[in-house]
């Protein structure tokens, strides 16, 4: 895997054992170039698996930067495939172990950007948008983005947010969610 843009840009970054599914460098890329630039912003990357969401944030500018990912044998290959961003950006990624749906209740944080990219057989990615609105994770400003099978049905509408794109890249669809 490489990241597709920024200071960081062409940066080959490693896959850990164990079930991933990485995203394909041409959704990444053009969900990156359709957010424009990130600086300043801060982002969350949710079942993160090798990191490399979390880096293409930190390369196109995002200054706040957090992952979680549930998997631990995948912990060495993140934290060494992020630790590229504190010395090549001075941005530190914080690394959270645990699953999904108890970092999302036990966040303080609110951020601009949320990418949630679970497993294509998992089915509770409503449930989830909706937990992450509950809890206040993403700013007034904020955009959800979900990534998806075709085959899973996604509302317009999750509690407060609503769907403001949907792009489709082969069968995997990414939503983009905000409060409107």
């Amino acid at each position: 895997m490489r990241i597709t843009g920024g200071t960081l840009k062409g940066r080959i970054i490693k896959c850990p054992d164990g079930i991933i599914r990485p995203a394909m460098d041409r959704m990444r890329e053009s969900v990156f170039s359709i957010l424009g630039d990130l600086s300043g912003k801060s982002w969350l990357d949710l079942f993160s698996g090798s990191g490399t969401i979390a880096i293409e944030a930190v390369s196109r500018g995002a200054s706040s930067v957090e992952l979680c990912e549930k998997d631990k044998i995948k912990i060495n290959t993140v934290l060494e495939n992020v630790s590229i961003t504190e010395k090549e950006c001075s941005v530190k990624i914080k690394c959270h172990f645990m699953p999904v749906e108890y970092f999302i209740k036990r966040c303080k944080n609110s951020f601009d950007y949320i990418f949630f990219d679970p497993p294509f057989p998992y089915k509770f990615h409503e449930q989830l948008i909706a937990q992450a609105d509950k809890y206040n994770l993403l700013n007034k400003d904020g955009t959800i983005l979900v990534h998806r099978p075709e085959e899973h049905f996604m509302p317009d509408k999750i509690g407060a947010l609503t769907r403001t794109d949907k792009r489709i890249y082969g069968r995997s669809i990414v939503d983009f969610y905000k409060y409107v």
